[in-house]
Parts: structure tokens; sequence; C-alpha cells
């Protein structure tokens, strides 16, 4: 079966739990300038680890992200079993310092450019965490294409084969490809982006 036909008879099974992620999204448009700063600081977390066991640690963390040093928050991250704690916590403390940047980068009126710019100034931020951020801020146009998303366009045929890095170039590339077939099922990358999740034997994304 083709993926858009799966992703047609997947719709009907779970149109109403995706809609209502999205909406969840749609929320966080109105978060404060710590509020958006935490997003960035999970997104940054959760790059190559567990989303649920992730998200647990965040929330653990709390408020934390905006007042421990960098060496507390390294010791907090190893505590709770985190594997990444001493370079995270230096990406997190180094994003802290470039928060009134965020802001200033979240204000321009081009999407695309204010993604390119969160890749291009903050460290532990690529395409895809750069994506998962805004995502989850509410922008729908914009893909999550991590290495089960890509494992899942191969078996489907989208793409021939799974890059060994996903630089602009390739990411880019196979989100056009996704673009594409979000415009054919009339949804948003962002809408696509749940049903691909849940074709990646994963549960619906929950952060």
């Amino acid at each position: 079966m083709k993926i858009k036909e799966t992703l047609e008879n997947l719709k009907q099974k779970i149109e109403e739990n995706v809609k209502n992620g999205l909406k969840e999204f749609e929320k966080n448009k109105n978060l404060s300038k710590e509020g958006r700063f935490l997003e960035l600081c999970f997104c940054i977390l959760v790059a190559n680890s567990s989303m649920e066991k992730t998200l647990n640690i965040w929330k653990e963390i709390g408020d934390g992200f905006l007042k421990l040093t960098k060496e507390e928050l390294s010791k907090k991250l190893k505590e709770l079993g985190y594997r990444f704690y001493n370079k995270r916590a230096e990406y997190i403390i180094e994003a802290r310092n470039k928060i009134d940047l965020l802001e200033e980068i979240l204000k321009m009126n081009n999407e695309f450019e204010i993604r390119e710019k969160l890749v291009e100034n903050f460290k532990g931020i690529g395409w895809k965490e750069a994506s998962h951020f805004l995502r989850n801020l509410g922008y729908k146009n914009f893909a999550i294409i991590d290495r089960h998303v890509l494992k899942t366009l191969k078996e489907f045929g989208v793409i021939e084969d799974i890059p060994r890095a996903l630089n602009r170039k390739n990411y880019l590339g196979i989100e056009d490809k996704l673009r594409e077939i979000a415009k054919e099922l009339n949804m948003s990358l962002a809408e696509l982006d749940f049903y691909l999740f849940y074709l990646s034997a994963r549960m619906l994304p929950i952060k």
C-alpha cells in the first residue's frame, strides 16, 4: 500500500486525537519569554534521547533551567539518568544567555528565516530540533524528521536511502517531499508529523 493510502486510512482512525494534539501546541503561542525558552530546553534535551524519559526529566527540573548554574544543571541531569549531561547543560546555559536573541528571532515575520536563525545561533539546535521547537510553539509548516520517520519513508519508497547526515540540503529535500504529500492529503506538515510518528511504531508525540 502506498503511503498516501496508508495515511488516509490512518486519518479515519485517529484524526480526533491528532486534532486535539495540535490544539495543545497552538496554546503555546501565548507562552511567556521564559516559557518559550523552556520549550527550547526540551528540544535540546530530546535529541537522540527517549521522548518519554526526556519529558519526565524536563518536568522534574522545571524552572531550574532558568536558575541553575552549568555545574548544577549537569549534576542534576546526571542524577536523573540523562546521558549527555555535560554537553547539553552547556548548550542550555549558552541558550539562556541568548534568551533575548531568541525573542528577537521569534518576532521575525518569515517563519523559514526564523528556523534558519535558530540553527545558526543556538548550539544543540539542528534542523530537526528547530522544527520540533517551532511545532511546539504552534507553527505548522515544518516537518520533524528523525531516524524513525526516515525508516518509515524508506519502507514506503518516499526516499531511496536514509542519509548518513541530515544536513540542510538533505533535511529540506526530504521535507519538500513530505510537503507534497501533506498538500495532496489537505493537511499541514504538523498534522502529517503526528501520523508519521504513529506509522513509525511510536506513540503520538506528547511533546
